[in-house]
């Protein structure tokens, strides 16, 4: 049977990893697999640079989209895929190899899941995690400077040049044709009930 296939897309700062690692905690690999469209950034040397000069990972053009979505066609296929890590330009970090299996349900993540227009097809179910301005970026802040160790100067530049104008362009219009937009302003565990069910009634269908 091919895989029950959802793509989970959302801003950054909007909660979509933290939804995706407690969605992860509730199934088995057998049950449910993911991919992340981060592991398909292409190298430092090949992203797009602003007018000042500065590296934009905000992009679309910023992943290898071709890789990405051959994978997800190898994944819903019921063939096993494997790439290297993306360690976030962080040399001190030795990338690990990833093999993912197919399993009854695939969920695709990352921002531009629903633009990458041949992507489309394969999405079965398009749920939108969305949030309130003000809170992405103190959520981005706190991630780059306090995780990542990015100067604060650093973060409000990317945010207002690449992140923002990326978001209004490439990720917003597509809230309107999402399935389910699940708002995580002060928590999405509601929302995580939802998804959470539906996959297990997609298992059961599929034991049967």
């Amino acid at each position: 049977m091919k895989p029950f296939v959802i793509g989970i897309c959302g801003g950054s700062g909007s909660g979509k990893t933290t939804f995706i690692r407690k969605l992860r905690q509730k199934f088995t690999e057998s049950q449910l697999c993911i991919v992340s469209q981060d592991d398909y950034y292409l190298p430092r040397d090949q992203q797009h640079r602003d007018r000042n000069g500065q590296h934009n990972f905000d992009l679309p053009k910023s992943f290898n989209k071709k890789k990405f979505r051959t994978d997800v066609q190898q994944l819903v296929s019921g063939q096993p895929i494997t790439i290297q890590e993306y360690t976030f330009n962080n040399p001190a970090a030795e990338p690990k190899i990833l093999t993912f299996n197919p399993a009854p349900v695939l969920i695709l993540e990352g921002l531009f899941v629903f633009h990458f227009k041949k992507l489309q097809p394969l999405i079965d179910l398009k749920v939108f995690i969305n949030a309130k301005e003000n809170l992405k970026v103190i959520r981005r802040i706190y991630r780059d400077q306090v995780e990542r160790g990015y100067p604060i100067e650093d973060v409000l530049y990317k945010y207002q040049h690449h992140v923002l104008p990326s978001f209004e362009r490439y990720i917003q219009p597509y809230k309107d044709e999402a399935d389910m937009v699940i708002n995580n302003n002060e928590s999405f565990d509601k929302g995580l009930d939802v998804i959470s069910g539906f996959i297990w009634s997609r298992l059961q269908t599929h034991e049967k």
